[in-house]
């Protein structure tokens, strides 16, 4: 007699947003007070009208605790039900040691705690390594969270149009936290997982300070990277992987309720409409008025939506993260 494959799933969501919040005019005027720029440019060009920033005195852990606490109310149960807890976001709030002791040590869980960290995907990873380690017996229930501050990698005094061309795909980023908890369901859950890796493009764009390298120097501090040869990466490998998806799960875009992606600018969300087929309607639009907030994109899509699914909708999440990598999740509410 065949065994019911075990199924793990995502069982509740939070996200959080600090409450200072700038239009793109207001920082383009900050960031370029030497440069002669077109009024709105910054507007124009990504389609982001304004963004959160975390202020002074709140870190990466400060968002993604706001979030696992609006999780953990929504699944209805404390810190202490938590026995693994990752740390899954491009931001840390110190190289050592791992964020999750902080985010840890300020919730009063005593789980097992590491971080994961991947880019802009860290978050899907987290998901998919604490479905692992419950599947693998290790972990009875998770708690996943992100807190991203990526605005503080802004280069906010460009020397000149040089630097400002060079630092210009940070004039995207917006901070934001999201958490998720993750276990055991009956049915639903996690169906698919999917990954692409093109590790030859990992200097096309990041963050090169803070590690051995540059442990030194705020010049290494600032993101670097030109926009249009990730997007040409992604454009390169990101078909194959969404055929595979269909091909394997045998699901079209009818099939989902919700398709979550990760979105840097408006015209790079357009591109990707344009490439994949994906009905525009079934998309959740965060980067207008979040901008890139890196790994937490998914998660705050995730929890603008989750109220309106029910149960046996299928959600797929699309993650684009810098390394370069590729990262696709089915998920079927339970």
């Amino acid at each position: 007699m065949d065994l019911p494959i075990p199924r793990v799933g995502i069982t509740a969501v939070g996200s959080y947003l600090p409450s200072r919040r700038l239009t793109s005019q207001q920082l383009q005027d900050e960031v370029t007070a030497g440069l002669r720029l077109p009024e709105r440019m910054f507007e124009k060009a990504t389609g982001i009208v304004t963004r959160h920033f975390a202020a002074d005195g709140e870190y990466a852990s400060t968002l993604a605790l706001g979030a696992a606490r609006r999780a953990l109310d929504a699944r209805g149960i404390d810190p202490l039900d938590i026995d693994l807890l990752l740390w899954a976001s491009a931001t840390r709030d110190v190289c050592e040691p791992a964020t999750a002791h902080l985010v840890q040590a300020e919730l009063g869980s005593r789980a097992h705690a590491l971080d994961v960290s991947n880019a802009c995907n860290s978050f899907l990873n987290g998901i998919d390594l604490a479905r692992a380690m419950i599947l693998a017996g290790r972990a009875r229930r998770a708690l996943v969270v992100t807190g991203e501050t990526p605005s503080r990698a802004m280069r906010r005094d460009p020397g000149g149009l040089a630097d400002f061309r060079e630092g210009f795909a940070g004039y995207t980023f917006g901070d934001a936290g999201a958490a998720v908890v993750v276990e055991p369901v009956e049915r639903g859950g996690i169906l698919d997982v999917e990954t692409e890796t093109a590790s030859e493009h990992w200097a096309v764009g990041g963050i090169p300070g803070g590690g051995s390298r540059h442990p030194r120097g705020d010049e290494y501090s600032y993101f670097r990277g030109g926009g249009k040869e990730l997007r040409g990466v992604f454009e390169k490998i990101g078909g194959d992987i969404l055929t595979r998806v269909a091909a394997r799960t045998g699901l079209g875009w009818d099939a989902y309720a919700r398709v979550l992606v990760h979105q840097v600018t408006v015209p790079y969300l357009e591109r990707f409409v344009e490439l994949t087929g994906v009905p525009a309607e079934k998309l959740v639009l965060t980067v207008p008025d979040l901008g890139n907030i890196a790994s937490a994109t998914l998660g705050v899509q995730l929890d603008r939506v989750q109220g309106e699914l029910d149960p046996g909708d299928k959600v797929l999440l699309v993650g684009l993260g810098g390394g370069v990598s590729l990262m696709t999740m089915v998920w079927e509410a339970s």
